[in-house]
């Protein structure tokens, strides 16, 4: 499928790794843990004052929205110091740790990926940092192509992307550096592997799309200077780079002039190289569509859409006629068709009809593939270009799929199939006669049959039915005593799928279960679910998370004592604020780089462009205090009691800047009332999780199990 779509850039992180950092921490308040006393570093109080719409609010923590000063480096080392002296004293933590890199050192491959003479694939011996590109040739042979765990010593600059010419003999691939967004993009000879020209740099939220061997289309914004946060981020432009020229001779395509301000740009070329088109954005969430014919010199853009009611995509071409997917007046998408020259709504015909399932779809080897999403799992129908149902696919089982892309010539294709308890595994798929077969089934110590998934159904606080997926080990005795972790994300119309994870697989050994609510403002049931999750209705959210609590406490599952609830990013937010809301649900909580102050958000860099989730606090008086009302960082008390809470972020994160989770850190150290410790982990070289090194990855997620059995009284 083309990826003309912006962005959604408020990602989910599994995990975000932290490391150690110490300096001797000043006198604070005390709290006790166990026999030891924990002793937090003394934050200061400055007497910053906001008003909205005649109310004053308070932000003594200003100050630490600077992540480039001194004042906050030091605070960073202190708390850093505090947290893992605290986690040093858990005795079984070390053990946890070696049980994660034991499952976790098993070789993981890709699909392979033809492009000119050679296949391509990823592959991780086990416990690299980095997934290694390799290729082979058409006699066999294999060889590295490109080794990320190369490109600094730490493991911290991770490749982020890789795309090649049309003719595969040239590799564009772009780096991030420490987690960063920003990235480089490096082009090199495919065939020598030797670099054709300087890198471009500062490049931000793109693709890399090419025009057939002689350039490509990429985005960016003009990039801000040192502490700057909030400046420049809301006009994205497209340009054009021609391989062989200075990046300072690109020539801007889209994004220049104030009507074509948005926040998001992103670009496509259909795979005959004979269309540009050109998405728009001013949030997260509806773009605008245009196109242009790369086969008439200077051809002017042509308006597809000029409104932001929809999300539309183009899939595929073939000559002149479009291929497009939509949620206009079809809110669980559909694809239409329609001819180039005159390519706007009034013109469309259903070519896959909307169906009460949301759809997504690729295309490949001369087909299409629709993956319907039925209650969070996959299924999928094979369709030929003249709209004719090939046949349903059949699934190895129940759970999600991926793939089924690939060139118009390929004659074979692959996908993947995962879930909760079965470990990721590659199938091969015949398009013409319909057959899969298993192409990498991973080596791993871990037997699915071991474990039960099932999905449940619970009622929220409103009556809705919530979808909700609890995993664990076979004969689970269920009296209120497991440990357990739910987790949650509920936004920006992402669905959570049921997918593999090595670190929840050791969770679930361990004998604890792993529970996934399927949140409204998620993508489950389109874009009515998404929408119900959103702005002035944001409480849904955070009331289906509460009832998923409910339930695994009232079918015995677990208790107020053993549960522990966890999301990163917006699903940060959705911690921080039940736990504000409900301290008394759970025993642990785990927000990870989340959006916690909900005043602010949109005045740092990347966060204007969620607005349409969220709203803003300048948006209105009702609005303002629809978002006071659950902002968790406004939302801490004095004197409540609130549950062992250990944050983790970067302190470099350049999408959800880390001041959020420093303020709520500060809040909940200076007000919590109890003995329960407010912890933050604070990864030093390191952005929202995208790239973070196995290694650390491994360090966070034994320091996450090992804190949370901790506080619930079953590890030493």
């Amino acid at each position: 499928m083309l990826k003309l779509k912006h962005s959604l850039y408020l990602a989910l992180p599994l995990v975000v790794a932290c490391t150690t950092s110490t300096t001797q921490a000043p006198q604070a308040p005390d709290a006790q843990v166990g026999q030891t006393q924990l002793t937090y570093p003394d934050t200061r109080q400055g007497n910053v004052v906001d008003s909205y719409f005649g109310t004053d609010v308070a932000d003594p923590y200003r100050w630490l929205e600077d992540d480039m000063s001194e004042e906050t480096a030091e605070w960073v080392k202190a708390q850093n110091k505090v947290t893992f002296s605290y986690l040093d004293q858990i005795k079984g933590r070390e053990q946890i740790r070696q049980k994660l890199e034991k499952l976790w050192n098993y070789e993981k491959v890709s699909s392979p990926f033809k492009e000119g003479n050679y296949t391509y694939f990823y592959k991780n011996d086990g416990l690299q940092n980095q997934y290694v590109v390799y290729r082979t040739d058409k006699d066999g042979n294999t060889e590295v192509f490109l080794d990320p765990n190369k490109f600094s010593e730490d493991g911290t600059t991770s490749l982020a992307q890789l795309t090649f010419s049309e003719d595969g003999s040239i590799a564009a691939y772009a780096i991030s550096e420490g987690g960063s967004d920003w990235r480089k993009i490096i082009v090199i000879d495919a065939e020598t592997k030797e670099r054709l020209e300087a890198p471009l740099v500062d490049v931000k939220f793109s693709g890399i799309n090419w025009k057939g061997n002689d350039g490509f289309y990429y985005a960016s914004y003009d990039k801000p200077e040192g502490s700057e946060l909030s400046a420049k981020t809301d006009q994205h432009k497209l340009y054009y780079h021609k391989l062989g020229t200075e990046q300072s001779q690109d020539k801007l395509v889209f994004g220049g002039t104030e009507a074509q301000k948005h926040r998001y740009v992103g670009a496509s070329v259909t795979e005959d190289n004979r269309y540009l088109f050109i998405s728009a954005a001013v949030s997260t969430s509806g773009n605008k569509l245009f196109m242009q014919d790369l086969t008439q010199p200077d051809s002017q853009l042509v308006t597809i859409l000029d409104h932001t009611d929809s999300d539309t995509t183009v899939l595929d071409n073939r000559g002149s006629k479009l291929y497009l997917v939509t949620n206009l007046n079809a809110p669980n998408k559909k694809v239409v068709t329609v001819d180039a020259a005159n390519p706007q709504p009034d013109n469309w015909q259903d070519f896959i009809p909307e169906t009460n399932n949301v759809l997504t779809i690729n295309k490949g080897a001369g087909y299409l593939f629709a993956e319907y999403m039925v209650d969070a799992i996959s299924k999928v129908k094979q369709y030929d270009y003249d709209g004719k149902l090939v046949r349903d696919v059949t699934l190895p089982g129940v759970g999600s799929v991926g793939g089924f892309d690939g060139k118009k010539e390929d004659e074979t294709l692959y996908y993947s199939f995962s879930n909760y308890k079965t470990p990721t595994t590659i199938y091969s798929y015949a398009p013409d006669s319909g057959e899969s077969a298993i192409y990498k089934k991973p080596d791993i110590d871990f037997n699915p049959d071991n474990y039960v998934s099932k999905q449940v159904f619970y009622t929220s606080k409103d009556g809705t039915k919530v979808p909700m997926i609890i995993t664990h080990k076979k004969g689970l005795e269920l009296n209120g005593k497991n440990p357990t972790i739910l987790y949650g994300y509920g936004g920006f119309n992402i669905s959570l799928t049921p997918r593999f994870s090595v670190s929840r697989a050791v969770w679930m050994e361990m004998g604890g279960i792993y529970a996934v609510a399927n949140l409204r403002g998620g993508g489950e049931y389109g874009k009515a679910w998404h929408k119900a999750g959103t702005k002035m209705n944001k409480q849904n959210v955070f009331d289906d998370f509460i009832a998923a609590g409910e339930y695994l406490i009232a079918k015995d599952y677990t208790d107020e004592d053993y549960l522990a609830i966890q999301g990163g990013s917006n699903g940060g937010l959705l911690v921080g604020a039940v736990m504000t809301q409900r301290p008394d649900l759970m025993e642990v909580a785990l927000p990870a780089v989340g959006v916690l102050d909900m005043l602010r958000y949109h005045t740092f860099t990347a966060g204007a462009g969620w607005a349409y989730d969220y709203g803003t606090a300048e948006d209105s008086k009702e609005m303002f205090e629809y978002l006071k009302g659950y902002s968790p960082v406004h939302n801490v008390e004095e004197g409540e009691d609130y549950p062992a809470t250990m944050i983790t972020t970067g302190d470099h994160d350049d999408r959800v800047v880390p001041a959020h989770s420093f303020k709520f850190a500060a809040e909940l150290q200076a007000k919590n009332a109890g003995s329960e410790p407010q912890l933050i982990r604070i990864e030093t070289k390191a952005g929202h999780g995208a790239g973070t090194p196995t290694s650390k990855r491994i360090e966070q997620a034994a320091d996450i199990y090992g804190f949370a059995l901790f506080n619930m009284g079953l590890l030493d």
